[in-house]
């Protein structure tokens, strides 16, 4: 049956390559409806327990979409004439900015005092070019001894400081993407603009929305510079190793038509290019090759034996159809797995990758021999010392020779390093998925080795009344929350209410420092609310920090320098507070970073059931193909072992895991899947079709496919090490992990899987002479 379907396609190979084209304009056609979504939302699914909670408190209070500048005067000194005009200045035009709805900084802070009976409320610095020496230095104190500046607007030792402005972006997704690029630019000019007026500050951008404009360009960079890279890396090695050019073009436009097509299909389908799923190009780029590669090695040497262009490519895709479905098969099976990822990106990624595999052998089966046969090409006379024979030569002497200290070695040697494999800690730090020399990183690094931290983790405490605010005991434990958290050493900043009514009631007292505690009754604590907020100037309300029906304060804290695990620990040792001391506040801590905390935990407790289940399919697939339990089964180990090898190999040299790291196994078992089965089933061909023993066996399938395996492996190790140079660390992370899983993998195919063979099929007196095996070799 694949013998005639072999003939058909290439005697019939101009319809089914036009039929080919045919497919790829039609869904080229939906490359129009691409478009880059920069969201960090889109990183968690709809019913993800921390997305909820975080807008459930946006919803409440205020949205996180926020911009601040960090300005770092090069003098170190904040308090100075200029350096406050320049910060009143950047206030004022902040205001301006598209979406802005709220503006915080030193210069606007509303100072409260009181003069005889009134209650005085003002921005803390009015007109910055008539303050004399004196004021700055007073101004300074008083800043350095408010609790809701320090570490959060200005260091503690006034030497940097920050303007931050709150976002009302629109709630859908297109538009607040095209939004998050507009705001970004204005805030990016203002910043060239102020740091031209005033060379004594350097300005850094931070803030969520700079964070999702940051992935965008980071999509948009991985697109324009690893692709295009990718390119160039494929049409070297393979000139290189096949020193063809008709079979380099040929593979070429297969690979850029399966990219055209797949790319296509994500604009059909409605997928938007994001930071995860823009690597699937490199995907499909290495995918098709492996494809195209095994086709034309067995055409080239059918060729050098004489063979007819015709006749030779027939009985290539005769002997590759069967072994490259079921590779495309099991490859599209691991990655279909990864749909049980809670992260939508990764599942998009799984199932763009998954289309693109099976339109690569679509397109190698079809499109392929049309071109190859189409092109001049001249048989070329078999080099019998090349270099490709004498390396896959001396590895099947080598793996049959020492089949048994091998088998033994490499089994011990998997063991240990899979027990490294648990040595690995997931630690994802939102800051760290970018490299050191993106400006967001820069940013952030400065701003929590000097201001405050980037991290947040919010609680809204329920009173469980209207204007449950203003009740003392409510307070009391809003402020002893507060506290437990300020004692915290990882925590730099508390936000919370209490701390303006203690000013407030010390305010009323005189100022009198002894008064700055919490009101002892009710009404007054009504009574400093309403005043302070009739004075407060329209838009710096407490909007941000009460809720409407004023039931519920919002207390936000500051973290610096910590990873997942940590800062999902320390929620949780103030979820215990919470039970321990009130009871009735318990709430989960809700903020963009406990969501990225969780979700690499989620993701891998989700991936698991998706990896069994691929492991599952790839088996019974393998086994139902092979028509072989006995193999099915064997395929199993150079198979699986890989990936945890190279997860021991991190645990050693790294130890620390990101988002990405969950669906690590899923993408590499079906790609390494793919020598397996290209090595298995020479070797099944020779066992019952030659009738060769073990030995021979092996030997027969490193002469018919190890040139090829060696190929298809350093052009795949190549795509994926190129992803290694991904400025976003989770892409760069995962280039490096499959990279070294599919090298793992090449080294168990070539030196485990000969020697498990022997061992179980033994040495039966079926070999024949060398001479024969040339002659029998396809």
């Amino acid at each position: 049956m694949v013998s005639q379907l072999s003939g058909s396609l290439v005697r019939y190979r101009v319809w089914f390559a036009l039929l080919s084209l045919v497919l790829v304009a039609a869904l080229g056609m939906g490359l129009g409806s691409l478009r880059f979504e920069s969201d960090y939302k889109i990183f968690f699914s709809d019913d993800n327990p921390q997305l909820l909670a975080h807008e459930a408190n946006q919803e409440t209070y205020t949205k996180s979409d926020n911009i601040t500048f960090v300005i770092a005067p090069e003098d170190e000194t904040v308090f100075s004439p200029e350096t406050l005009a320049s910060i009143k200045k950047l206030t004022e035009e902040s205001w301006k900015m598209p979406y802005s709805s709220r503006v915080d900084s030193i210069t606007n802070y509303q100072h409260t005092w009181v003069e005889e009976d009134d209650l005085v409320v003002e921005d803390f610095v009015a007109n910055p070019a008539q303050i004399s020496l004196d004021r700055l230095n007073e101004l300074k104190d008083i800043a350095l001894a408010e609790p809701q500046l320090v570490n959060y607007l200005i260091s503690n030792r006034a030497h940097a400081t920050a303007v931050s402005v709150n976002l009302n972006l629109p709630d859908l997704r297109v538009e607040a993407d095209k939004a998050t690029v507009e705001v970004v630019a204005y805030a990016r000019a203002l910043r060239d603009r102020l740091e031209a007026e005033n060379p004594n500050l350097k300005i850094y951008l931070i803030g969520q929305t700079v964070v999702n404009n940051t992935f965008n360009e980071m999509s948009t960079q991985d697109m324009t510079q690893l692709i295009p890279i990718m390119f160039l890396v494929i049409v070297v090695l393979l000139q290189f190793i096949l020193r063809s050019v008709v079979g380099t073009i040929s593979t070429v436009v297969i690979i850029a038509l399966s990219v055209l097509a797949t790319q296509g299909f994500m604009g059909w389908v409605g997928y938007a290019v994001n930071q995860v799923n823009v690597m699937s190009p490199i995907i499909i780029l290495t995918l098709a090759v492996c494809d195209c590669v095994h086709i034309l090695n067995n055409y080239l040497y059918n060729l050098s034996r004489g063979d007819g262009r015709v006749a030779s490519m027939k009985e290539s895709l005769s002997l590759n159809f069967q072994p490259i479905l079921l590779t495309s098969l099991t490859t599209a099976i691991g990655f279909l797995s990864m749909n049980f990822s809670d992260s939508p990106p990764f599942q998009e990624l799984g199932n763009i990758s998954a289309f693109g595999v099976m339109a690569a052998f679509l397109f190698s089966m079809t499109l392929f021999p049309f071109i190859v046969l189409l092109l001049p090409m001249k048989a070329r006379p078999p080099l019998q010392h090349s270099g490709s024979d004498k390396l896959t030569g001396a590895i099947a002497r080598l793996a049959i020779s020492r089949y048994n200290p091998l088998f033994w070695g490499l089994l011990v040697g998997a063991i240990v390093l899979v027990s490294f494999m648990f040595k690995n800690e997931l630690n994802d730090d939102t800051v760290e998925y970018f490299h050191e020399d993106v400006p967001f990183r820069q940013a952030a690094d400065y701003t929590q080795q000097n201001l405050t931290g980037f991290d947040i983790i919010s609680y809204s405490l329920n009173s469980g009344e209207s204007n449950g605010v203003n009740d003392p005991a409510y307070l009391a434990k809003v402020e002893a929350f507060s506290q437990w958290y300020l004692s915290q050493p990882e925590v730099v900043h508390v936000s919370s209410f209490t701390n303006v009514i203690k000013r407030l009631n010390r305010n009323m007292h005189n100022d009198d420092p002894e008064w700055y505690r919490l009101p002892d009754s009710r009404e007054l604590a009504a009574q400093y609310l309403l005043l302070y907020e009739m004075s407060l100037p329209f838009g710096l309300d407490l909007n941000n920090q009460i809720d409407g029906d004023k039931s519920s304060l919002l207390v936000r804290v500051r973290v610096k320098d910590q990873k997942a695990q940590q800062l999902i620990d320390l929620d949780k040792r103030a979820q215990q507070w919470l039970v321990d001391n009130a009871p009735e506040m318990v709430t989960p801590g809700a903020s963009v970073s406990i969501m990225f905390a969780h979700i690499g935990q989620r993701n891998i407790d989700s991936m698991l059931t998706g990896s069994l289940v691929a492991l599952v399919l790839v088996t019974l697939t393998l086994l139902v193909a092979l028509r072989s339990f006995k193999y099915g089964l064997l395929s199993l180990l150079p198979n699986a072992f890989p990936a945890g090898m190279a997860f021991g190999l991190w645990g050693i040299f790294d130890g620390e895991v990101n988002l990405a790291v969950a669906v690590i196994f899923a993408i590499t078992l079906g790609i390494v899947v793919d020598d397996t089965v290209h090595f298995i089933t020479k070797y099944i061909r020779a066992r019952k079709l030659h009738g060769y023993d073990a030995k021979k066996s092996i030997e027969y399938a490193f002469t018919v496919v190890g040139k090829a395996i060696i190929t298809t492996t350093v052009v795949l190790a190549a795509g994926f090490f190129v992803l290694a140079f991904s400025s976003f660390d989770v892409n760069a992370s995962m280039g490096l992990m499959v990279g070294i899983t599919i090298i793992i993998a090449l080294i168990w195919d070539f030196l485990f899987l000969p020697s498990l063979l022997i061992k179980v099929d033994g040495s039966k007196p079926l070999a024949q002479s060398s001479q024969e095996l040339r002659e029998a070799t396809p």
